[in-house]
C-alpha cells in the first residue's frame, strides 16, 4: 500500500469526548421523560440527527420537536462540557510526523459545520487538515462509505491510497467500504473488542508511525 493520506474521524479519535457526548444524550433524554443508565445511550458514528431517528422510536418519546431540534438541543449541550473535553494522547505529535512524511491529512466526520467550527476555534485545529468533510455533505451517513469517499475525491487520491482512523463499528464499516484499511483507537479492553474488524486497534496514537502505516 502506498500511503498518501489519512483520514480521521473527530470525536473519540482526534478528541476524547464520548463521555460528553454520552451525558449530553442523557441530558436531553431525561428532559422528554427518559431515563437511562448507560453510559453511552446513543450509537456512536452515526450522527447525532440520525441518533434521534432512532432513540425516538426505541424509547416511544412522545415530543412535537423535530430530529433536528433535538440534535441541537444535544449539540449545545455538548458544547458547554467542551472545556472538559482533551486530544487523544499522542495525536498532534502523530498529525505532525505524517505532514513530515509528505501524507496528507483530512478530517471526516458525522458532525455538522457550526458544532466543527466551534471545536476548531476550541483546540486551534484551524489548517491542520487538507480538507474537512461533514456530515452536511453527504446524502448517507456512516456506515455508509459516502463520506470517505467524497474526502478521497477532494483530496485528489484513489481509495486504495488513503488510511482512515476510527473509534467506531459504524466508521469501519464506512472506511471498509470505501476500500480503505482502517486502524482504531479504543478506550479500554471492552471498547476494543468491538473493533477487532479494523486492521489494527491501538489504545495510544505513541503505538503508530507514518512506516508503520504502509505496512499495514
Amino acid at each position: 500500500m502506498k500511503l498518501l493520506a489519512v483520514i480521521f474521524d473527530l470525536d473519540g479519535t482526534v478528541l476524547d469526548n464520548e463521555d460528553e457526548y454520552g451525558i449530553a444524550f442523557k441530558e436531553v433524554l431525561s428532559k422528554l421523560g427518559v431515563e437511562t443508565n448507560s453510559e453511552f445511550p446513543h450509537t456512536q458514528g452515526i450522527g447525532v440527527e440520525e441518533n434521534w431517528q432512532r432513540l425516538i422510536p426505541k424509547h416511544k418519546i412522545k415530543t412535537k420537536k423535530s430530529t433536528e431540534e433535538l440534535s441541537k438541543e444535544t449539540q449545545e449541550a455538548y458544547l458547554k462540557m467542551l472545556s472538559k473535553v482533551t486530544f487523544k494522547n499522542g495525536v498532534k505529535d502523530f498529525v505532525k510526523d505524517l505532514k513530515d512524511s509528505g501524507v496528507f491529512v483530512a478530517l471526516a466526520t458525522s458532525n455538522t459545520w457550526p458544532t466543527v467550527e466551534k471545536v476548531f476555534d476550541a483546540f486551534n485545529l484551524e489548517g491542520i487538515f487538507e480538507t474537512i468533510t461533514t456530515g452536511e455533505e453527504v446524502k448517507l451517513k456512516k456506515p455508509d462509505s459516502e463520506i470517505f469517499l467524497l474526502t478521497a475525491q477532494k483530496l485528489g487520491i484513489d481509495p486504495e491510497n488513503c488510511l482512515v482512523i476510527e473509534d467506531t463499528v459504524a466508521g469501519i464499516k464506512a472506511a471498509q467500504n470505501a476500500g480503505m484499511k482502517v486502524v482504531a483507537i479504543a478506550r479500554d479492553s471492552k471498547h476494543a473488542k468491538l473493533l477487532q474488524k479494523a486492521k489494527k486497534v491501538i489504545y495510544d496514537y505513541g503505538e503508530l508511525s507514518p512506516d508503520m502505516l504502509t505496512n499495514i
